[in-house]
């Protein structure tokens, strides 16, 4: 089973800049879709941004276009985040998520189609 691990959660004023790392226990990819989604208490997990088993074009939320870009980080079989110009409603949980799509087809459009998941690491953004 794919093992999932996030890192570089912090507290920051608006305006400031994070980078989240997501590390994986195997090789991600040309096999697993990957994803960074977000929760806030009484909400479910929202799509932040996610990339293909071959990278290619990444899918962003709406919310966060121009200011985030995932990429996948080969040295460790991981996910980056870097998150700019952050504002007080960017303050969530952030998830780590993949789903195999060894054969080809589209990453998952809703949380639920994701069945790997990291432990969470928390962004607080401060005005």
């Amino acid at each position: 089973q794919l093992h999932l691990s996030e890192s570089g959660g912090d507290s920051v004023q608006a305006g400031g800049s994070l980078t989240l790392s997501c590390v994986a226990s195997e090789n991600t990819y040309g096999r697993y879709c990957m994803g960074w989604f977000r929760q806030v208490p009484s909400k479910g997990r929202e799509a932040v941004a996610t990339v293909g088993r071959l990278a290619g074009s990444p899918y962003y939320a709406d919310s966060v276009k121009g200011r985030f870009t995932v990429s996948r980080d080969y040295a460790k079989d991981g996910l980056l985040l870097q998150m700019n110009d952050l504002q007080p409603n960017d303050t969530a949980m952030y998830y780590c998520a993949a789903e195999e799509r060894f054969y080809g087809g589209a990453c998952p459009s809703d949380a639920s189609g994701w069945r790997s998941w990291g432990q969470g690491t928390q962004v607080t953004v401060s005005s």
